[in-house]
């Protein structure tokens, strides 16, 4: 059982984020639960949410400690969930806009210059799957079939054209990570 938990901003597409991880998991025949979290501002406030990918039955899709995997793409999100990640956890952080060191020597911290290399890519929108790639390494799902399919389901009917974006910042965000 792998428990992950993605924050950041609003806007910065962090519950997105959770449910791509929760659908390549599905589509790898893994049991998921995904519950989203976000502040009454929406774009701008806080949000987060937790994913579990288990191969057995999830009895509660509530994470409160013993996080195994954190993605902080902002210093609060760091600072809140920093303390709740197990030792020998993996934390991935947005070093773009976060300059705080983590201050913990007992987990794996990996940097990704994810708003920048999404900028560079022509839309900082993106910046949260540049970071998919790492999370989905962590758990062992990396596969750009199955993203690539997943983006398929969810941007087909809203925007096609997003897909192609998307799976070039996946493909930047493996290379880095």
């Amino acid at each position: 059982m792998t428990k992950i938990v993605f924050s950041g901003f609003g806007g910065q597409g962090i519950l997105t984020l959770g449910g791509i991880v929760a659908n390549v998991a599905m589509l790898n025949d893994k049991q998921v639960t995904w519950m989203p979290s976000y502040g009454a501002e929406m774009r701008g406030g806080t949000a987060n949410c937790s994913v579990i990918v288990s191969d057995k039955v999830i009895g509660s899709p509530i994470v409160l400690s013993d996080i195994d995997i954190l993605c902080a793409m902002n210093g609060p999100s760091l600072d809140k969930f920093l303390p709740r990640v197990k030792p020998g956890g993996k934390v991935f952080v947005n070093s773009s806009i976060v300059t705080k060191k983590v201050d913990r020597d007992d987990v794996d911290v990996i940097l990704v210059d994810v708003t920048n290399i999404a900028t560079a890519l022509g839309d900082a929108r993106v910046q949260n799957m540049v970071m998919l790639a790492g999370v989905l390494k962590a758990v062992d799902l990396y596969n750009l079939d199955d993203v690539e399919k997943t983006f398929e389901e969810k941007f087909a009917g809203k925007n096609p054209k997003l897909i192609p974006l998307n799976m070039e910042a996946v493909k930047k965000g493996a290379e880095l990570v």
